[in-house]
Formats: C-alpha cells, sequence, structure tokens
C-alpha cells in the first residue's frame, strides 16, 4: 500500500490519485474526492449528527386491504385505525394526526377496551438489521397519553397476532388473540397482570375474528374458513361447539361476527348471507338470505340497536332494522373498492374502511367522503413539485396520485395502464414524468392530469425519470441497464431522443444532473458510479472532468458526498434511496429494514453517525424533501404506505 494511504475498517483512501475505495459485498466502490478537499480530507474525522430532528406528521393510507375490524371512533372524537407499524389517531374534525409508534413492524389488528381509552394492538413477526427475528406480540397502549403499559406473548405467538379483543362484561379483564401458527392458536390473557390464561388449538384454517361476548366474559365467538366456534373458557381449559348450520347454506368462509343488543351473534359470511345465532345457542335462528351480492366483510350494530353490514363485491353499505328488514343502502366508489370495516361515527354517520385502503365517512342516504386515500400495492414513485406543497406517488397499482402536503388529500388520482415504478417533475411544475414496470414511460400535465406523451425505452423497470435542472433534457434509467436521453422542448411538452448512455453492466438503480445539466452520473446494482456527456450519451472516463462537478440533487446512493450512509457490513441493496435536502445541510435515506435515517450532509466519512426513524414496515423506498426543505416524505414499499415528516 502506498504510504499516502490510510485504512479504515472496509474503506481506503488514496490521498496521491484523491479517490476513497469502499466495498460493498466485496466489490470495490471508488469514488473521487473534489480537489478543494483533496489535501485536508481524512477517513478519521469526526463528523456532528445533524442539528435538526423528523417528527411524523402525518400518515397517509389504511391498512384495509387484508385487515379486518381496524376502524373505531374514540370519545375524543378520533378514528383509530393502523398502516404499517404505526397506529394512528386521527381527529378528522381538527384535521390532526397522533401516532402510536411502539411497534416495530406491520400491525395486523387492533381491539378498544370498554373503557375506550385502552388500546391493544397486535403486530407480525419482524427482522432487524442484524438479521435477528423481532416477536410478534401484542401492546397494550393508552390512547390519551400514548404511553405503552403492557407487552404481551414475546417468544410465544408464532408468525404474527391476526386477532385481538378485550372481554366487555368484566370490566375488560380478559384479552384474546390468535395467532398465525399452523393450528392458529387462540389464547386468553389477563393482560393487566401479563399471564396467559388458557390456550386451545383453533383451527387449521385461517381465523378471521376473535371476539368476547358482550354479556359473557367467559365465551369467545372465532370465525374464518368453513367454521364458527363458540369457545367456553372454564378455568384454564377452552372447550369448543360448533356453529351447526344444519339446513342452511354452509358458508365457505364466515367473515364477522357481532352481537345484537339482546344477546344474539350475527355473522356475516362469503356468500351474502347474514345469519343471527340465539345467544347461548350455537344454532341459526334467523336468516337473511342473499344480504349482499358476495361476500359480507363487516356487520356493525349501532347503539340504537340498528344494524349495518358492509358489502365485497356489491360494495354496499346496508341499514337493518331490529327485525332485520333493510332500511337504507349507499354504495362505496368502485375506485375504493369493496367494504372491509365499519365504524359508527357521531350520530348518524359511519365510517368505511375500504380494501383499497381508504376510509370514507358516510351518512345515509347518500353522504360519501374520503377521508383518508392511499396506495394499494408496491410504491417506489415519489417527486416533489419544485415550488408549491405537493409531490407526486405511483405504484404498482398503475395508480398515480398528485398530493397536497398541507390538506393530506390527492388533488388528483390517475389510473395508467402499467404498474408504475418512478416519478419526476419538470423544473416547471407544469407537467411530470411517469416511469413505469413495463419500459413504457408518460407525462402528464399536472393540472389538468392530461396525458401529454407517452414512449417506451426497452421493456424492462424504468427505476428513474429525472428532467435536467434547466428543462431541457430528460433521463430515462432502464433495468436494461442504459439510460435514455431526451431533448425537451416546449416546456415539457415534446420530447426526442438525443442520446443512450451504454457501459453499465447491470441495472441502472439510481441518477443525479449536474446543476449546469451538461452531465449525468448514475449507479448500477453492481455498484458501479459512471458519468456521461447529457447532449450525447458519450460515457465519460477522464475523472479529472468531473470531480469537481456541483450535483443538482444527490440522490445516488453511491458517491464521495453519501457514501457514509452505508452500515457495517452492508449488502448494496440495503439503501433503496437517499436525498439531500436543497440548502445543503441534511441527508436522508431510506433502508431496507423500515427505517429513515438522517444525516448531516456532506456525508464523506465511513459510517457517519445518524438520527434514526421507525414507522414504516420492510422496505422503504423513497425519501424526497419538500421544495422549502420544510417537510420530508417518505414511501414504503410493500406496506404501499407514505409518512410525512416535520424537519425541526
Amino acid at each position: 500500500m502506498k504510504r499516502s494511504s490510510s485504512k479504515s475498517k472496509e474503506c481506503t483512501l488514496n490521498a496521491e490519485d484523491g479517490y476513497v475505495r469502499m466495498f460493498l459485498r466485496g466489490r470495490p466502490v471508488t469514488m473521487h474526492i473534489p480537489d478543494q478537499q483533496r489535501d485536508s480530507y481524512s477517513l478519521d474525522q469526526k463528523v456532528a449528527l445533524p442539528d435538526h430532528k423528523l417528527k411524523l406528521q402525518w400518515v397517509y393510507g389504511y391498512r384495509g386491504r387484508d385487515c379486518r375490524s381496524n376502524l373505531y371512533l374514540l370519545p375524543t372524537g378520533e378514528i383509530v385505525y393502523f398502516n404499517a407499524s404505526v397506529v394512528v389517531l386521527y381527529n378528522t374534525e381538527e384535521q390532526q394526526q397522533r401516532h402510536y409508534l411502539g411497534h416495530n413492524d406491520d400491525v395486523k389488528c387492533l381491539s378498544v377496551h370498554p373503557d375506550m381509552v385502552t388500546i391493544a394492538t397486535g403486530q407480525v413477526a419482524g427482522n432487524s438489521k442484524d438479521g435477528k427475528l423481532l416477536a410478534p406480540h401484542v401492546r397494550v397502549w393508552d390512547s390519551v397519553s400514548l404511553n405503552t403499559l403492557h407487552v404481551l406473548g414475546m417468544g410465544v405467538f408464532d408468525r404474527a397476532v391476526t386477532c385481538v379483543a378485550f372481554s366487555k362484561s368484566n370490566g375488560g379483564t380478559f384479552l384474546c388473540a390468535v395467532d398465525d401458527a399452523n393450528d392458529h392458536i387462540l389464547s386468553v390473557w389477563n393482560w393487566q397482570k401479563e399471564k396467559q390464561v388458557a390456550d386451545v388449538k383453533c383451527s387449521n384454517d385461517s381465523v378471521l375474528a376473535a371476539v368476547f361476548h358482550p354479556m359473557d366474559a367467559n365465551l369467545i365467538v372465532t370465525c374464518g374458513k368453513s367454521h364458527l366456534n363458540f369457545w367456553t373458557m372454564e378455568g384454564n381449559t377452552l372447550s369448543k361447539r360448533q356453529g351447526l348450520f344444519e339446513k342452511h347454506e354452509k358458508p365457505k368462509y364466515v367473515l364477522c361476527v357481532a352481537f345484537a343488543e339482546n344477546g344474539d351473534a350475527i355473522t356475516g359470511d362469503s356468500s351474502g348471507n347474514i345469519y343471527v345465532w340465539a345467544k347461548g345457542g350455537n344454532r341459526i335462528t334467523h336468516q337473511v338470505s342473499g344480504a349482499h351480492e358476495g361476500g359480507i366483510f363487516s356487520v356493525c350494530v349501532l347503539k340504537d340497536g340498528t344494524m349495518v353490514s358492509g358489502g365485497g363485491k356489491d360494495r354496499k353499505v346496508v341499514l337493518w332494522n331490529h327485525d332485520y328488514r333493510k332500511q337504507a343502502e349507499m354504495e362505496v366508489g368502485e375506485s375504493f373498492g369493496p367494504v372491509r370495516a365499519l365504524a359508527e361515527g357521531k350520530t348518524g354517520e359511519l365510517f368505511v374502511g375500504t380494501t383499497k385502503n381508504a376510509i370514507i365517512r358516510a351518512a345515509f342516504p347518500e353522504t360519501m367522503t374520503p377521508i383518508v386515500q392511499g396506495h394499494t400495492d408496491e410504491l417506489w414513485g415519489l417527486d416533489v413539485h419544485p415550488s408549491m406543497e405537493q409531490f407526486v406517488t405511483c405504484s404498482q397499482d398503475r395508480q398515480v396520485h398528485l398530493w397536497d402536503t398541507n390538506s393530506h388529500q390527492p388533488l388528483w388520482s390517475k389510473t395508467i395502464e402499467d404498474p408504475g415504478r418512478s416519478a419526476g417533475f419538470h423544473p416547471s411544475g407544469s407537467v411530470l414524468a411517469v416511469g413505469t414496470m413495463t419500459g413504457r414511460w408518460l407525462v402528464l400535465d399536472t393540472d389538468t392530469r392530461d396525458l401529454v406523451s407517452m414512449h417506451t425505452d426497452g421493456n424492462e423497470i424504468i427505476s428513474n425519470v429525472k428532467y435536467s435542472p434547466d428543462g431541457n433534457f430528460l433521463a430515462v434509467a432502464s433495468h436494461d441497464n442504459f439510460v435514455y436521453i431526451y431533448a425537451v422542448t416546449e416546456n415539457g411538452r415534446k420530447y426526442s431522443r438525443v442520446g443512450k448512455c451504454s457501459g453499465h453492466s447491470s441495472f441502472v438503480t439510481h441518477l443525479d444532473w449536474s446543476s449546469d445539466s451538461q452531465f449525468l452520473v448514475t449507479n448500477s446494482g453492481d455498484y458501479e458510479i459512471l458519468f456521461w456527456e447529457a447532449s450525447t450519451g458519450k460515457h465519460v472516463t477522464n475523472m479529472d472532468s468531473v470531480r469537481n462537478l456541483e450535483w443538482s440533487t444527490y440522490t445516488c446512493t453511491l458517491s464521495f458526498s453519501t457514501f457514509g450512509i452505508w452500515p457495517d457490513g452492508a449488502d448494496g441493496t440495503d439503501i433503496n434511496a437517499v436525498c439531500r435536502s436543497h440548502d445543503g445541510s441534511l441527508l436522508a435515506s431510506a433502508d431496507d429494514f423500515g427505517k429513515v435515517h438522517l444525516f448531516s450532509f456532506p456525508c464523506s466519512q465511513p459510517r457517519a453517525p445518524s438520527h434514526e426513524y421507525g414507522g414504516h414496515s420492510s422496505h422503504v423506498t423513497n425519501v424526497a424533501f419538500l421544495h422549502d426543505d420544510s417537510h420530508m416524505i417518505s414511501t414504503g414499499g410493500k406496506d404501499t404506505s407514505i409518512l410525512q415528516w416535520v424537519v425541526a
């Protein structure tokens, strides 16, 4: 090794030639130091934590696609529900959210105690950075202070806790839970003592609900695939009576269960039938056949004893009187999807959660106002408006949403033909480009959402679409290893291809433009950093011509100014995105462990210190600062959530 080199764990500095080399999975990554830092740079310099912090302000979306009975109104006027690993308390009148952040991975179920203050939520098994399994468990917490009161079942539950419910009649002393083990174990807990009272194998098939009888603390009803079971608890044993369908049609799934004022159990099933089971019995005493076309995902008994049911296929919300006669119905719009959960709101009001991850405020005869909307499939595409408090997201659900960060609602949504993957605003803000999973990319008018232009480059994922700072070029980065460069005229309305950057030996992951719009830098799946002449697409190999360039954005995860984000022993796929604040002082990163990190910029020391923030589950796919750096937006991949953070 030359005398002018110094080595820090996995990083080497070659002062003579002016570069730092780091290793990802044994592959060397070489990053060239700008001339003005060459003499003073050392690998051992200490870096300060950033002066700023992030505070979670808003969670966009709701988990309705695969979870049930997860929407309730609290006496505080807040509705409570969850998305990713955050439980949201949303005051719809005051347009404010509070967040319970005790969980470290996807929340799957929720129950409100009879005191209407204490809440229990159950989560899935997670993975920590060092590959350890995080155990599924139930957290019991106070919805006023947001303090965690009890943690139940660490090391007891398998895979995930999918159902949780407090007992109703004995002051809510008991809590029952069902996990996702092969036998779907039903367990009962004295939650204040954190002690398990009883457990039993519930069913080999999926269990969709488990609830205590409102008048009998020793009776639990569970339902799911081809079963309805009534469990009686005596001491520490649970004994089962099956619901008998006798001459009635036996459904494939019993989807939900609720209780009438008199203690009768009411079930909704996959055949669209409502069955009433007399209190204490296991036989059907009344039926409403064909109450809905397709499944009934939710049944809710209102304070006045009437009942509301929510349909899957027919997307209907139906009001029934005390004799189970239909009184009124409303239909949820197709774009919001089937009904998943129903909750009684203030007098005459309902909250409807849907399988397309929306929450609607409803009132008969026909008032339907969406108050929460979100994506329904893996989410990667994000960009912020160049001058307004807006951002765009696009996902594999083929939806493009333009969001307002103040109202937290979409200004518009558009369905496109292909699953979306990337998005970028033109510097004028008048159009935006959207890259898809199929090689197609399109340009939309940001005011009218009209299609301005459509092109196809290759047939692989378009991982990135980025306009040059002067607005005269668009770079389209593909998983086919190429970057296509277009000349842009007429303020983003006309496109002609002028170059193709050819030289990567793996798919292109990230790209940035130089401030003067003359050069591009790209990263690829095999950790290469390549430089290009914008007007021709020519590969630049002379490092001295690019090492001092100012970059307009810093979104490349591999560069001299950003390499400090990489943790020890990282795999090159562990960090999905990075973004510098517009004032140049902060750098945010999105990792594969559900975390957003905030660093000081530049971030040119190995393993720089950072503030770490949870809220997403599994992969965080993208991060971006609003134009004025007041807020930061992060997107979750499979959790489909969008989180808005205040930069304080």
